[in-house]
């Protein structure tokens, strides 16, 4: 349909940044990030981040707030973000302007990825595995 999407995870996102950041290419990769009509960010919350991490991440929100879309998934509360990120004035700063118009969808429940599993008895694999983890998804206009 013509619209160009962007898929990272979060740490390819701190990754790109980090290490053009050391060759001053952050305006080539700043563009890419804000090229896309819709751009998906994975995985927040899976570790903390590295130093600086924050910085980035904002200022692609904040570049992107109210012209594009953007999705984050995150199996974390957004409360515990300003820990993970390791700057909570730059998380509270990303998600006042994050969450302004967005839509946040909660996915209880095991694993989509592992809804298949059986075993050869008929029973279920994952039984001693013990699925509580939750993932949230924001998504802005």
């Amino acid at each position: 349909m013509g619209f160009k999407v962007r898929y990272r995870s979060i740490f390819d996102v701190v990754r790109d940044f980090l290490h053009d950041d050391a060759f001053e290419g952050q305006d080539k990769v700043m563009a890419k990030y804000l090229m896309a009509d819709l751009l998906i960010i994975d995985d927040m919350g899976i570790k903390h981040l590295p130093k600086r991490s924050g910085e980035y991440l904002f200022e692609i929100i904040m570049r992107r707030y109210e012209t594009k879309s953007t999705i984050m998934t995150s199996n974390r509360p957004l409360e515990d973000w300003g820990k993970l990120i390791g700057d909570v004035p730059s998380a509270t700063a990303i998600l006042d302007r994050f969450l302004h118009h967005a839509e946040i969808i909660t996915i209880t429940g095991r694993s989509y990825r592992l809804k298949d599993r059986t075993g050869s008895d008929g029973s279920d694999k994952n039984t001693q595995q013990k699925d509580d983890g939750e993932k949230t998804n924001a998504v802005s206009a």
